[in-house]
């Protein structure tokens, strides 16, 4: 398959499922925030973790709610 064939392919097929882009924008703020949260708190293990596993944000989702509530249990 020639390269400009298989970018006309590409493009139609995000033509065509246009949540494709919007799954990849989600997956990519996620894994931002949980890998800063991550890196700033110096949680070594977390961070490769969340870099090595893609789990399309369901992992790094999982991990900003358990952060979430942790901080809020320690500040009262």
């Amino acid at each position: 398959m020639d390269p400009e064939t298989l970018n006309s392919s590409f493009k139609l097929f995000l033509a065509e499922n246009p949540g494709i882009i919007i799954l990849l924008i989600w997956i990519v703020i996620c894994k931002a925030f949980a890998l800063w949260y991550s890196a700033r708190r110096g949680q070594k293990i977390w961070f490769v973790a969340l870099l090595i596993v893609n789990t399309m944000g369901i992992l790094e989702v999982g991990y900003l709610i358990y952060i979430y509530f942790k901080n809020r249990k320690d500040s009262k």
